[in-house]
């Protein structure tokens, strides 16, 4: 029995742009594994396009520069990171309720998802992101600035900044990520109940 396979324009136009994707996934894999390890700076285009396995010129037709490439892998592990956080989040819940749903998928992407969390916490700390990058990134976190303030309007939240807020809340748990990574300390459920209530008993009024 004999099996054709006919190659149409169309066959052919989808099997490119698969290669494709697969070579650009390939890119921003290997620029997150060597930025977490090396650095931003010990991690050149060279050694990017080696990991990844494509020619140094290939990063070009994808990205325009290094700081185009980080701008943009940032801004997509960013999406990655508030599309998981706000999944199981609505605007009807109590604000409350809402903030622990959203407090805990963000603390379970960073302690299961740690090398994209690794790398958007090293992003945060680095001037390599440039401003229109970090307001997109600020962006994808709205619903999470829309509830703080439905709770500020309400009394329930302090009246604090945002960035008060975040550093109260949010950035505890890039240390404790980083403390499990290392071995020092190991997070089981108790812990993350605790550290929600720290981080809940710390915001409200």
């Amino acid at each position: 029995m004999f099996i054709f396979i006919i190659f149409t324009p169309e066959f052919n136009a989808m099997s490119k742009l698969l290669k494709s994707q697969i070579k650009r996934d390939a890119l921003v894999k290997a620029t997150i594994n060597l930025v977490n390890n090396n650095g931003f700076h010990a991690a050149p285009m060279s050694k990017i396009a080696k990991m990844a396995n494509v020619s140094p010129a290939t990063i070009y037709l994808y990205f325009e520069s290094k700081q185009d490439l980080i701008n943009q892998v940032y801004i997509e592990v960013k999406a990655a990171f508030t599309n998981y956080a706000f999944e199981t989040y609505s605007p009807d819940l109590c604000v409350a309720t809402g903030f622990e749903i959203v407090w805990k998928r963000i603390a379970d992407f960073k302690l299961k998802e740690t090398d994209e969390a690794l790398f958007l916490c090293q992003c945060d700390h680095s001037p390599m992101i440039d401003e229109t990058s970090r307001q997109k990134g600020l962006k994808h976190l709205q619903p999470l600035l829309d509830l703080w303030q439905r709770g500020k309007d309400k009394g329930i939240i302090k009246d604090l900044s945002p960035f008060l807020l975040y550093a109260y809340t949010i950035s505890p748990l890039s240390f404790l990520m980083t403390m499990q990574q290392r071995g020092i300390f190991q997070l089981n459920e108790d812990h993350i109940e605790e550290a929600f209530q720290a981080a809940w008993n710390s915001i409200k009024v």
